[in-house]
């Protein structure tokens, strides 16, 4: 056994603190047993201090542990003795500095190499070592640069992108949003029209129905039956929308629609607003070539048409109808326009019930704010 080299003397006010400390036993269970192997050390307590092998029995310890808290005791005191000692490591200069990750930051959004449609950890850290940015570089060092800056470029989002400084465009928009700001009016109605191309698909084999654990099996296999279009009116404060389903989308095919919408759904309104994308087909001369002159001058005198801007569809109320049909009733295979036309059918049945609307919040205000880019400059 080693000699007693550093002993333990405590103050009666060392004393009482390590007592308290003990008795909150808020600290670690290294710390508290540390201030215990202290007071069964300590010279001045009643009876004297217990020998290094008996502390090391009672507190179930080695006997190198009594003496390293002897020896923290005699060079730091009571406190150093029960904490942790602090290790001091000298600071490591960052692998990637700034510059380097400005580096990989600049390639990640330039173009990818030939062969490739995007960039990845791999090919990026491959990249920057070839580049001699850096003399290695894992790819979990990439993502950590990525991710802290927000970068993603596996991501990718298709959006309408209007062109900056456009007369054309402000101009278009602002009609459509003036209209989207009218009141209510049953005379008047304001109505937004889109259509959609669907590809009729059927089913090569029998799919096996879901169970219990296992989802719905289809075979990746199909059979092609075709193309139609689908055409779609909505009437946003009215929660109201029709759809058809026609086989092709031809200038006759608009001007029927909209003699249906005139005459069968709305034969009492003097006039309606007609909000719709500029398409070549979408215009009165499709009415004088489907219908009688009479005819065709008799519907176009009922219509107020809002064509919204080029590459500028987000501003047509009947997307956000076609985005809601898409996800809701075609997200499957259908092989006929019988079946289709029935399928619409019964989805606008029930969202018509339901009288579900869109309430528009954008404001011709809000665009001379928010999309000001698109507004042609005057200096003063």
């Amino acid at each position: 056994m080693r000699p007693i080299q550093y002993p333990v003397r405590l103050t009666l006010e060392e004393q009482e603190k390590l007592r308290s400390f003990i008795s909150k036993g808020k600290s670690s269970a290294r710390s508290i047993r540390r201030a215990q192997i202290l007071l069964a050390a300590d010279e001045n307590r009643p009876g004297g201090c217990l020998k290094e092998l008996e502390i090391a029995e009672r507190m179930q310890v080695h006997v190198n542990t009594v003496y390293n808290v002897r020896k923290a005791y005699g060079e730091q005191g009571w406190e150093g003795a029960i904490g942790r000692k602090k290790r001091v490591t000298p600071p490591v200069a960052p692998k990637v500095t700034g510059e380097v990750e400005a580096k990989i930051i600049a390639l990640s959004c330039s173009a990818p190499p030939d062969g490739r449609s995007r960039w990845t950890l791999e090919l990026l850290a491959d990249r920057a070592v070839e580049l001699k940015y850096i003399d290695s570089l894992s790819h979990e060092t990439v993502r950590k640069v990525l991710k802290k800056n927000e970068l993603k470029p596996h991501l990718r989002k298709c959006w309408c992108i209007p062109p900056e400084q456009n007369a054309a465009f402000v101009a278009a928009m602002e009609d459509v949003l003036d209209v989207y700001q009218l009141p209510y009016d049953a005379d008047c109605p304001v109505i937004c029209m889109d259509e959609k191309p669907y590809q009729l698909l059927d089913e090569a084999r029998k799919p096996i129905p879901m169970k219990s654990a296992k989802p719905r099996r289809e075979d990746s296999e199909y059979v092609r039956h075709g193309t139609c279009s689908i055409f779609i009116f909505t009437e946003p404060l009215a929660g109201w929308r029709h759809v058809t389903v026609r086989q092709q989308r031809t200038r006759i095919d608009w001007a029927e629609q909209v003699r249906e919408l005139l005459d069968v759904h709305y034969p009492n309104a003097p006039k309606i607003k007609l909000v719709m994308d500029n398409l070549n087909t979408h215009s009165i001369a499709s009415l004088y070539q489907a219908f009688e002159p009479e005819t065709a001058r008799r519907l176009a005198k009922r219509l107020e048409i809002h064509y919204t801007p080029k590459h500028g569809s987000w501003l047509n109320i009947a997307e956000i109808e076609l985005s809601v049909m898409t996800s809701q009733c075609l997200g499957r295979r259908i092989p006929s326009i019988a079946e289709l036309a029935h399928e619409l059918s019964g989805w606008e049945c029930s969202r018509n019930q339901g009288q579900k609307g869109v309430d528009w919040q954008f404001t011709t205000a809000d665009a001379r704010i928010k999309l000001k880019r698109l507004y042609p400059q005057f200096k003063d």
